[in-house]
């Protein structure tokens, strides 16, 4: 960066997202023909991810089971593309499971989290879907309603480690061993797979803990000839959102600094991203901290199966896995998903607010590409509409949505943009296909929910395809011929 240069966030792109966006021939006939808002995902960055996975889970010495977390996305073409690279996933209603079934996957490469009422457990019991149980209500439900001609297949979800903050999921430690009881008064209904967790950390520490205290509670299980062979370490692998860890911090430092009235005003009205602002200065945690990660997910989860156990005289997870013949069971989503979409806006027009900011507003609302807790700490890249580019200086702006709420700031911080939108520019935020699109979209006011376009590469081409229409090609070994 450059002394006196704005503040920026510069976003990590794809390459095959970022050659798509670069090439004109491709987007503008997709922006003609669907519109803006519109939500595009790119199944080969998805296959790509899942094989950065693989690489590391095949460089180990235990076997393994991938399960796509369905959850992240509603997308069709991602969900059908992980059916055709042949590996599991993971659902959380009976949405999602009809979802999974239309898309190709076969009921014993589909697994249920989550909380789950007798409706749905009815409706699993005796399929040969895997159950991971939420908690001891569940499993004395199954126990009841399996039929011994077809036993239930379950893992137990496990919470309460010490070091770790309370979740609301899961069987507390403590617990365990009654579940364990259970399952060996019902062996005839209920077949127990293993032991899993999910926390929602990036703490490598706090989940060898973890898997240190599944093995202690999994030998009880084999003491009760419970014959476990799956040891699940879930998902919340991070994505990388930021390209320049340098300018992130420098970006935060300035923001902190603007809170305190010092520098360039980069907050709207007295918003402040959940720091704790007063006369000593600025405390606390803000509402964006996992943009900051630098770790990509497939080194994340080669630190954690590298591992030393405590427990197990220091052997590495992976090691201990496969001496105890365990399969190591995982649940990405947003790792699998990273990159693998973008939402396309229109700029409608722009004003300036009576405080002297400027608001572009978009045809999007804030809920559309960030969870409403959430601040979008990257920037998004502002692309010229029916006009060429104007040249210019960069222009700070708020980005404001398109509901009749005060709340409905797309970005409540400033963002430079290479110059001051106009209306049909085009903005396009990055990375939005892990919970953004669909975790909060808004509807209110009757607006039209932003349609889902698959993006592949094929024969030196882009082509664009309605999400629902979407058919992956044939089982290949993953990365894009332009990544």
């Amino acid at each position: 960066m450059t002394a006196g240069s704005p503040p920026a966030l510069p976003a990590r792109w794809d390459p095959l997202v970022r050659r798509f966006l670069d090439d004109p021939a491709a987007l503008e006939p997709v922006v003609r023909r669907f519109g803006t808002p519109v939500h595009l995902v790119f199944p080969e960055v998805f296959v790509g991810n899942l094989h950065r996975l693989r690489s590391v889970l095949d460089s180990t010495p235990a076997g393994y089971r991938i399960c796509y977390a369905h959850k992240v996305n509603r997308s069709r073409a991602l969900v059908r593309t992980a059916a055709a690279q042949g590996i599991a996933v993971d659902v959380a209603s009976p949405e999602e499971l009809e979802s999974a079934r239309a898309a190709g996957f076969a009921d014993s490469s589909i697994e249920v989290t989550g909380p789950k009422g007798e409706t749905f457990l009815r409706a699993l019991a005796g399929t040969g879907v895997t159950v991971n149980v939420d908690n001891q209500w569940e499993l004395e439900t199954l126990a009841r309603l399996a039929d011994p001609a077809a036993p239930v297949p379950v893992l137990l979800r496990v919470s309460g480690f010490a070091g770790s903050q309370p979740s609301r999921f899961g069987i507390p430690v403590p617990a365990v061993d009654r579940a364990l009881e259970i399952l060996a008064g019902h062996r005839d209904r209920l077949t127990f797979h293993g032991l899993g967790f999910h926390l929602d950390t990036a703490d490598i520490a706090e989940r060898v803990r973890a898997v240190d205290t599944c093995l202690v509670l999994l030998e009880q299980a084999c003491a009760r000839d419970l014959m476990p062979s799956v040891l699940d370490i879930g998902g919340g692998l991070r994505q990388v959102f930021t390209d320049d860890a340098a300018r992130f911090d420098d970006y935060v430092h300035r923001l902190r600094e603007s809170l305190t009235g010092r520098g360039h005003r980069m907050a709207w009205g007295t918003g402040t991203f959940g720091y704790q602002v007063d006369a000593a200065g600025v405390r606390g945690t803000p509402v964006f901290h996992k943009y900051a990660n630098t770790v990509a997910a497939a080194d994340m989860l080669a630190e954690i199966l590298a591992s030393p156990l405590e427990g197990q005289g220091g052997r590495s997870v992976a090691r201990v896995a496969a001496d105890n013949l365990f399969d190591i069971w995982l649940e990405p989503g947003k790792a699998l998903a990273d990159h693998a979409g973008i939402t396309v806006a229109g700029v409608e027009f722009v004003k300036e607010a009576a405080d002297g900011s400027l608001l572009a507003h978009l045809d999007l609302g804030r809920d559309t590409v960030t969870p409403a807790d959430q601040e979008v700490m990257v920037d998004p890249l502002l692309l010229p509409g029916p006009q060429p580019a104007p040249a210019g200086d960069p222009t700070g702006v708020f980005l404001a949505g398109r509901l009749c709420l005060e709340r409905d700031l797309v970005t409540t911080r400033t963002v430079w943009l290479p110059w001051l939108p106009r209306p049909g520019d085009l903005v396009v935020f990055p990375n939005t296909a892990g919970y953004n699109m669909d975790l909060s979209a808004a509807s209110a006011a009757m607006h039209r929910t932003p349609e889902k376009v698959a993006i592949d590469f094929r024969d030196g081409a882009f082509r664009a395809t309605p999400d629902a229409d979407y058919r992956p090609p044939a089982l290949s070994a993953g990365l894009s011929e332009v990544s």
